[in-house]
């Protein structure tokens, strides 16, 4: 794997280019040093958004990729079929934390950011905050979050997410989806001691 020096914010959460060449093996990256050891908590991704919005659909696309998948030792949860949205939400996170014992969540969802920003996946520890773009009070949502600046924020955000382009969503959708599965497969051998990849594991 290809471990370059990750470039942090002030609140430090780890910034990855969707279109850089290794930017799914950087999210696995990050993501092995975040979880907690096999078997101690069951993982759960979260993927929240909405097909009816273009920006939000993020969320749900990465869920779908994910599923077709199939990561062994993940729960994946918010798909096109069945997204976890506004409407849902807090059904969605009772159904999970009564089916799965002290889960370790991870949340995904679209956000607006500055221009200079737009097409960056974010990781970083703390839950992710759905609807506080478009000023919505929602529950917050994971142990860490994975977050993709799809467009700009600072103006009618409602419209801005309605009218981000689908062509970008989905590219990131794929990068992260594939960083996900990519991890999935060193997660589940709990034998690595480092972060060495060998070329067989890096399947897409």
């Amino acid at each position: 794997m290809n471990l370059k020096t990750y470039f942090f914010d002030r609140r430090g959460k780890a910034q990855i280019n969707h279109d850089d060449v290794h930017a799914a093996e950087d999210l696995a990256a990050e993501l092995l040093t975040i979880l907690p050891p096999m078997a101690s908590r069951p993982i759960v991704f979260v993927c929240i958004g909405t097909d009816r919005s273009t920006g939000d659909s993020l969320g749900p696309l990465i869920g779908t990729l994910l599923e077709e998948k199939r990561p062994k030792v993940f729960y994946v949860y918010g798909t096109l079929d069945e997204p976890i949205h506004a409407v849902n939400l807090e059904e969605k996170l009772h159904v999970i934390m009564t089916k799965h014992a002290n889960p370790y969540i991870i949340g995904i969802d679209a956000c607006l950011g500055r221009m200079k920003n737009v097409g960056t996946i974010q990781v970083g520890s703390g839950p992710v905050k759905p609807g506080a773009g478009v000023n919505k009070q929602l529950p917050a949502v994971g142990d860490i979050h994975i977050t993709g600046i799809v467009n700009v924020s600072g103006f009618m955000e409602f419209f801005v997410l309605q009218n981000t382009r689908l062509n970008l969503v989905m590219k990131m959708a794929k990068t992260i989806a594939s960083g996900i599965y990519q991890a999935s497969l060193v997660y589940a051998k709990q034998s690595w001691t480092r972060l060495d990849w060998v070329g067989e594991e890096q399947t897409y």
